[in-house]
C-alpha cells in the first residue's frame, strides 16, 4: 500500500462525515435533493446532522488525524453559520401563508379595478 493513500477506515471516516454534511446542506436547503430534484428545507432535520457531526467531534477528540480534525471544524462551522441564517428566515409555512395572503389581497383589488373599469365604460357608452 502506498505511503500516501489513506487507510481504508479513514477513507470510510471522510465518507460518513462527508454523508451527514451533504445531508445537513440539503436540509438547509442550500443544495438540491437528488432524491426529489428538488430544494427542499428542513431545518429541524438540518440540526440532527449538525447534532451527529458534534457527537462525532467530541467522541473521537484524541482518535483523530490533524486533518480529520480540521475538516469536521471547517464543516461544522460553515453549516452553522448557515443554520443561523435559515433560522432568520419564515418557515415554509409561514411562506405558503403570507403568499396566500398577498393573492388574496392582489386578486380582490384586482376585481375592484375590473369592476370600476366596467362601470366608467357603462357610463362612458351611454
Amino acid at each position: 500500500m502506498s505511503q500516501n493513500q489513506p487507510k481504508k477506515e479513514d477513507q470510510l471516516f471522510i465518507h460518513l462525515v462527508n454523508t451527514f454534511v451533504q445531508s445537513a446542506w440539503i436540509s438547509l436547503g442550500k443544495v438540491k435533493n437528488p432524491v426529489s430534484d428538488k430544494i427542499e428545507r428542513n431545518v429541524e432535520q438540518a440540526t440532527y446532522y449538525i447534532d451527529l457531526l458534534d457527537m462525532l467531534q467530541i467522541k473521537m477528540k484524541g482518535n483523530l488525524s490533524e486533518w480529520e480534525e480540521q475538516y469536521i471544524i471547517h464543516n461544522l462551522s460553515e453549516l452553522k453559520l448557515n443554520y443561523i441564517d435559515e433560522k432568520k428566515k419564515p418557515s415554509n409555512d409561514e411562506d405558503l401563508k403570507k403568499k396566500k395572503i398577498d393573492d388574496s389581497t392582489s386578486a380582490s383589488t384586482d376585481s375592484k379595478e375590473r369592476k370600476k373599469s366596467i362601470k366608467k365604460n357603462k357610463k362612458s357608452a351611454n
